[in-house]
């Protein structure tokens, strides 16, 4: 394997890491075959710091704007590196506090990176220069979750911007890995010894740029919980080795909490749970139920373990209507019909004016009286007179 590393140049050994991990990624950690692929990963990662530090492509006392854009790519290394050493399956707290320690180890150096060649502005600095978790106020602590998301948000618009302009396919990424390798072009594109056009160099290079910003939030939130998490391993307590649990001591210490437990534990009568229901002494050994001594009312209690837990209907919705109509307690008429027909004021006044019959005659009768009585009530009680209350 070391073989075909050193005869693939640099490019194309970091072009096959990001493949093989973004591979990595999509399964399921604990399978041998996403292992497999973890490994071969990191050990391409590993050749991929070996020729950056033997080439000397990165030095303290340049600028970014002194780093070619084809070197420029392998500041992601670092990153890359701990998104795969975060995938290895650990057995054990110390196997995870070491792999946790390389992962912290590798997010510095790619946080250092920018740091020292100022790929960040001072206003990124600050913004996830605070943590999250460090914030009492629940409202601030939610302002600055919801300004660095817009952040990372704007930034990967303009990523994505940048893609478009450079390749008119643009696939969408499921992970960061993937999103670096769709960055970087293609190792059959363009060889060490060609230059590459104007044009391309610019754009690769403002797109390089913004995901080393983009990465950079995504590298204090990751190293942020990897330092949380190493404090837990740390503090944690020590696993329980074999020989403890074989020590004749623990059978005294499991007596011992069965006398403290406020439910201690019952003897469920035998293998089977069918042996006897009390000892000599009258102490259950396992659990029962007293039941009444009637089959018939056995049969019934049996019968109400599986109903409704609620009162279910007697009768339908149409017969109870129908109850409710013969009892008169359904208003029927009103609507257009009912509008037209004629008040009993109305129909008084009609009534009466049938002269010459017994009928109308009743009607003009009853008309007067009612007249006159109404007139008496207005004289008695004239307009304005029934409310006197709060006047000035």
């Amino acid at each position: 394997m070391s073989g075909q590393n050193e005869e693939l140049s640099l490019p194309s050994l970091f072009h096959r890491a990001l493949t093989t991990a973004a591979q990595a990624v999509d399964l399921p950690t604990i399978q041998d075959e996403t292992q497999s692929l973890i490994r071969s990963a990191i050990n391409d990662l590993g050749q991929c710091r070996s020729r950056i530090s033997a080439l000397s492509l990165f030095s303290p006392n340049e600028h970014l704007s002194d780093i070619p854009t084809r070197d420029l790519v392998y500041i992601l290394v670092p990153y890359a590196l701990s998104e795969v050493l975060s995938r290895v399956k650990a057995t054990g707290r110390e196997e995870r506090l070491e792999i946790a320690n390389n992962v912290k180890r590798c997010l510095e150096s790619f946080v250092n990176y920018l740091e020292s060649y100022e790929v960040i502005s001072e206003e990124d600095k600050t913004l996830y220069g605070a943590s999250a978790a460090s914030l009492i106020d629940p409202a601030k602590r939610r302002e600055l979750k919801i300004k660095q998301f817009k952040r990372e948000k704007d930034i990967k618009a303009r990523i994505e911007t940048v893609r478009r302009r450079t390749n008119q396919n643009v696939v969408e990424t499921s992970s960061n890995l993937e999103l670096i390798a769709s960055m970087l072009p293609a190792p059959s594109d363009v060889s060490e010894s060609e230059d590459l056009d104007s044009d391309t160099e610019d754009a690769m290079r403002e797109g390089l740029i913004l995901l080393l910003r983009y990465l950079f939030a995504e590298s204090r939130t990751q190293l942020e919980s990897t330092i949380q998490e190493m404090e837990l391993l740390r503090h944690a307590p020590p696993e329980p080795s074999q020989r403890s649990l074989d020590d004749p001591r623990m059978g005294s210490r499991r007596e011992e909490d069965n006398i403290w437990r406020l439910d201690p534990p019952l003897n469920r009568g035998g293998p089977d749970g069918k042996g006897p229901l009390l000892d000599p002494q009258g102490k259950p050994l396992r659990p029962f139920m007293i039941l009444p001594s009637n089959a018939a009312e056995r049969a019934r209690i049996q019968a109400q373990v599986f109903q409704a837990d609620h009162r279910l209907p007697t009768m339908t919705i149409d017969e109870y209507l129908a109850i409710e109509q013969d009892r008169g307690n359904i208003i029927s008429g009103g609507g257009p019909a009912s509008e037209q027909q004629p008040t009993s004021k109305e129909q008084l006044t009609l009534d009466a004016e049938q002269d010459g019959t017994a009928f109308g005659e009743d009607k003009a009768e009853e008309k007067r009286l009612k007249d006159e009585s109404w007139a008496r009530y207005t004289d008695a009680n004239p307009r304005g007179s029934g409310n006197t209350m709060n006047r000035g």
